[in-house]
Formats: C-alpha cells, structure tokens, sequence
C-alpha cells in the first residue's frame, strides 16, 4: 500500500508539472510595451472584413494548439538618425540637413493592423531602416518647398511641415511618429554662409542706428528729466498748499466733532435719565403686579384648593358609601348562600309587609278582613287536601255564613297549646330599595 501511494503522489506532481508545461506553452504573457499577434484564426472584423489574426495588447492570451502561431511586436521608441545631402530646396540651393526622429509601432488599432501585415516577422533594424528612408524621402520632399532662408530661420516651421508630411506616410505604414528634431543645416555653395555675412552686415547696422538712437534717446531723457524735476517743484507747493488746506478742513472737523459729541452727550444724558424713569416704571409696574398677586390671585388659589379638597372629600364619602353598598351586597349573597333553602322564606317574610302594601294599593279602599297566602309546593297540581279543604271552607264561608273552622274548634275540647321552639333569628339581609319599600 506504502509503495501504491508513493506512485499515486509522483503520478500526480508529474500530471501537476507536465498541465504547468502545457499552459505555459499554450499561456502568453504580454507586457504593456508589446504586442501578441495570434496568427492562424479567422475573426471578422465590424467592417464585415476577415483576417485570420487576433492581437493582445497588454495582458494575457491563449494559443490554440496546432492552430494559431504567436509572433510578437516591439512597441517601444526608436531612434532613427536622418542625413539628406544635396537635397534641392526651394530656389535650387542644395543643402545637408542632420536631423534625429523618434518613431515606434503605433498602437492604434487601424495603423496597428497596417503594422502587422507589413513588418510582421521583420527585426526592429528593417523596420527602421524602412523609417528612415520614410522620412528622408518626406525631408526631401520639405526642402523642396522651403527657401534656404526658411530651413535656416525657422525652424519651427520647416518641422511643422516635415511632420505633417510624415505622419500620414508612417500611419500607412502603421508607424507613429512621436518627435523631429532639425539638429543641422548646411550647404557646399556657401549660401547660408553668405547670408550669414548679410545677416552680420545687417546685425552691425542695426546697431549703428541703435547706438544713435540711444544718443539721443539719453539727451531726450536728460531734458525730459529737467523737465520732471521743475514739475515736480510745482508739484510740491501744490501738494504743501494742499495739506495746509487740509489742515484746515481737519481743524474744522474736529470742532464739528467737539460740538456734535457734546450734543450728543447731552441727548445720551437725557436718554439715561428716560431709561431710569423707565426702570422705574417698570420696578412699579412689578410691585403692582405683586400686590394684585396677592390680593387676588393668591385667594383665589386657596379658595380653588379649598373646593378642590371639597370636591376630594365628597367624591371620598361617595366611593365610600359605593364600596359600603358593595360590601353589603356581598355580606347579603353570602349570608343567602349560607342560608340554604331558608333563605327564601325569611327573605319573603321579611318583604311580606311590604308586598302587602302594594297589593292593597291596587284594589283602592275595599275592606280587607283577612289575606291567606298558600305556599306554591301545596298549591302544586291541586292535589292538596288541606288545601282543597281551606279553599272550600272559604266558598262556604262566604256564600253561607258558615265558619267550619270555627264550628269544629268549639266542638273540639280545648287543649294546651303547643310550645313551639323559636329558632334563633338569622340576621337580616340588607333591604335593597325597590318599588315596594322606599
């Protein structure tokens, strides 16, 4: 088993070395300062053109095996030394002019198309000598426009028009021209020396009536300055008759400052004396409104606490008399509860009176002898016997005039009458007030 994982783990660093081997053959690395062209693809550009390449540009990119080739293309600058001899310019004066040119591989997409398809494959010494004989031939084609006069005077000129020639002939080529510089001008005729020697000629001159015109500008100053000097004398008594003037109005200033400060001294004593009297008033404004306070505020708040207080106690006396009603109707149920069965009949005994009183109230002044109340379980069905029998003593009493009740206790000899044990008295519920009993 030992030796089965040993063959697994070197299995798996070699897969591990030979997937590293594998991406970094099919794996580019691409600098910012280079371009990756992967050649062998076909990829149909927004014009609806074909070409069979792709290009990275900084970054990374993956190479299809067996099908697309990686070349790569050196962006950076070159430096390209131009010498044109005998070139004719304007007029038909030859000249040598010595000049260095900064030129890379354009990273613009349209002009780095053009690169690819023309220096693809080429060593950066072709590219440059294909530049060289570029702008040489668009120096040329410069001079011949140029007087020698213009190549030598002004430079700026004679590069601005070498660059614009050389720009659109090296975007073609898919090169970027970056700077130009004209470092030397010469002829073998003697031309420029010759106009050099004018040049002195006219340089020497120059001088002549510029040391002239000094003289003179030196004699105009010194009168210009005698003349500046009296003005300035002028200018002095002016500006003294000034200051005295001045001095004057100050003066006049300060006794208007004097009278009006004394003035307004005397309005800000009267103000002081309105604002004392003000303070005043509002010191009597605050002892009146004290005394009022207490003559009629302060009572007032007493009398208000004092009903207050009234109020609490009335409302204290109510909720007492509420939870005393609450407590006796509480002791009623629970004495009612206690009571069992009895309850009824002493509650009923005990409102009887008044239920009287009511019932006599509906039948008016009819004279009432006696009132007989049956209990509800003897009356239950009509089966009572005793019952039967008292209502029929009743209807015999009075439609006849006879008393059976009575006939029958005369009949009857008298015996002792029965002692009846009392029970003790229960205690009486509260009387609730109702229709009855007020």
């Amino acid at each position: 088993m030992q030796n089965v994982a040993i063959v697994a783990v070197f299995a798996i660093i070699g897969s591990l070395i030979l997937l590293a081997l594998i991406l970094k053959r099919i794996i580019y690395i691409c600098p910012p300062n280079e371009v990756l062209i992967f050649s062998g693809g076909h990829r149909k550009l927004t014009d609806n053109r074909v070409i069979g390449y792709r290009v990275v540009q900084g970054g990374r990119g993956i190479r299809i095996p067996l099908i697309e080739v990686v070349d790569r293309m050196d962006l950076t600058n070159m430096m390209i030394e131009l010498r044109v001899a005998g070139a004719y310019s304007k007029g038909g004066i030859p000249l040598n002019v010595q000049g260095i040119a900064n030129v890379k591989v354009s990273s613009k997409t349209e002009q780095l198309a053009n690169a690819v398809e023309r220096f693809l494959g080429m060593t950066r010494e072709q590219i440059m000598a294909i530049a060289r004989e570029t702008l040489e031939g668009n120096l040329r084609g410069v001079l011949s426009a140029l007087t020698p006069e213009e190549v030598n005077q002004d430079r700026e000129k004679f590069e601005g028009e070498l660059l614009h020639e050389a720009d659109h002939d090296l975007a073609r080529l898919g090169l970027e021209l970056d700077a130009l510089k004209i470092q030397h001008v010469s002829d073998d005729k003697g031309y420029l020396a010759s106009i050099g020697r004018r040049s002195t000629a006219e340089l020497f001159k120059r001088s002549r009536i510029a040391e002239a015109e000094n003289h003179a500008l030196s004699a105009e100053n010194s009168a210009s300055n005698l003349m500046n000097q009296e003005i300035a004398k002028v200018d002095a008594e002016i500006r003294t008759a000034r200051a005295e003037g001045q001095r004057r109005i100050a003066e006049a200033q300060t006794r208007k400052g004097a009278l009006v400060a004394e003035s307004k001294g005397q309005v800000l004593a009267q103000l002081a004396k309105a604002s004392a009297d003000l303070d005043v008033q509002k010191a009597r404004l605050a002892q009146v409104r004290f005394q009022l306070i207490a003559d009629k505020v302060r009572p007032a708040e007493a009398k208000k606490a004092q009903m207050v207080q009234q109020a609490k106690g009335a409302a204290s006396k109510i909720i007492e008399d509420g939870k005393a009603t609450a407590a006796a109707i509480r002791s009623l149920g629970e004495t009612w509860a206690k009571a069992g069965d009895s309850a009824r009949q002493i509650f009923v005994a005990q409102k009887l009176q008044s239920l009287v009183s009511t019932m006599m109230e509906t039948v008016g002044d009819m004279a009432i002898n006696k009132v007989t109340v049956i209990d509800k379980e003897l009356a239950a069905n009509g089966g009572n016997f005793a019952l039967k029998a008292a209502i029929t003593n009743e209807q015999l009493k009075q439609m006849l005039g006879v008393d059976l009740a009575a006939l029958a206790q005369r009949m009857t000899p008298t015996l002792p009458a029965p002692t009846v044990a009392i029970p003790p008295a229960r205690p009486r519920p509260p009387t609730q007030p109702g229709p009855g009993n007020k």
